[in-house]
């Protein structure tokens, strides 16, 4: 009876085993999500955005390698190369790709599919004919917009204020940003208006950077501008060491320039917003369409000023631009 009794209950326990077993085997494997990233910027210069974006995903539970396998493609500050990496990702057929680096890289992908997701990081999207409404973005395409060069004319402002009086300003832009004219335009009216004397400097890709800045040094300039543009920002660390060589002040658009040593700043939280385009990406990839999500703005913008560069440049900051300073570097 006892033996008897014992296969009994052995041969339950190998059904529960196998039953086990089995329940375990017919688990669903996670889905491994695969999503392209373009962005104008060089793989050096952009990897602060993308890691806010891969940070932002992980927050959301992905884990790359496992539930999520993002694509880089980078064009290295030269936007002539876009289409080309464009062309790259699309026929990979990603279930998403995110653009980053101003409008290029967006209208890029938008010339290409119309049914693959995109998720852009861009400003000027309007202007730039990247959607028609930010309310209702329509298509594939929708995304966050940075205010970039939106607020050229306000850092003109602040950079007379810190002055305290007209000047002239050497304005280094990228004619090859598809809203350059306009930003120009745009800055040679303000300029006017309060009786600065700019000089334009352009640089269309890296290379030109050195050469902009002898030119910089010929014009006699009491200050700099370093106009908000993809190329510019992913060079943020030459442009600043340029820019110090000069022993100028200089307005920068992005927080990441003056912790990096330029003397002030105004815009957006860039890595905020790119860290919030995690979010689009989670609501596409779980069924949301992209003709659904409005086109984010930003509402909040920070001054950032550098007091230890403006110690080494000998400059007094005056106390109303010191208080309404976001951060102060020390």
């Amino acid at each position: 009876m006892v033996r008897i009794a014992t296969k009994r209950i052995s041969a339950a326990l190998v059904f529960v085993l196998l039953g086990v077993v089995i329940s375990v085997n017919a688990q669903p494997t996670a889905k491994v999500h695969r999503i392209g990233y373009l962005s104008s910027l060089s793989a050096v210069g952009g990897a602060p955005q993308f890691d806010a974006v891969r940070q932002g995903l992980r927050d959301l539970g992905y884990v790359e390698g496992r539930t999520i396998i993002i694509e880089p493609r980078w064009a290295d500050g030269n936007y002539d190369r876009l289409p080309a990496l464009a062309k790259e990702l699309v026929s990979l057929n990603p279930e998403l790709i995110v653009s980053a680096g101003g409008p290029p890289p967006a209208r890029a992908l938008k010339s290409l599919t119309s049914t693959i997701p995109v998720v852009f990081i861009s400003g000027s999207a309007m202007a730039a004919g990247i959607v028609s409404n930010l309310g209702r973005p329509g298509a594939n395409l929708t995304g966050l917009e940075v205010f970039a060069e939106e607020l050229d004319t306000k850092r003109l402002e602040l950079l007379k204020e810190l002055l305290g009086k007209p000047a002239r300003i050497a304005v280094l832009w990228n004619p090859g940003n598809l809203q350059g004219s306009l930003q120009r335009r745009e800055l040679e009216s303000s300029g006017q208006a309060q009786g600065m004397d700019l000089r334009f400097v352009e640089a269309k890709r890296p290379a030109d950077l050195e050469p902009a800045f002898a030119r910089i040094r010929q014009e006699r300039v009491d200050a700099i501008l370093v106009c908000a543009d993809p190329m510019l920002t992913g060079e943020y660390r030459q442009v600043v060491a340029l820019v110090t060589q000069t022993r100028l002040p200089a307005m920068y658009p992005f927080r990441s320039d003056a912790a990096a040593g330029g003397l002030i700043s105004y815009g957006t939280d860039l890595f905020a917003v790119y860290r919030n385009a995690a979010i689009y990406v989670d609501k596409i990839l779980t069924g949301t369409k992209p003709a659904e999500l409005p086109v984010q703005q930003p509402t909040r913008f920070e001054l950032v000023i550098n007091l230890k560069t403006a110690k080494e440049l000998g400059l007094t900051i005056p106390l109303p631009l010191m208080l309404r300073a976001d951060h102060l570097i020390r």
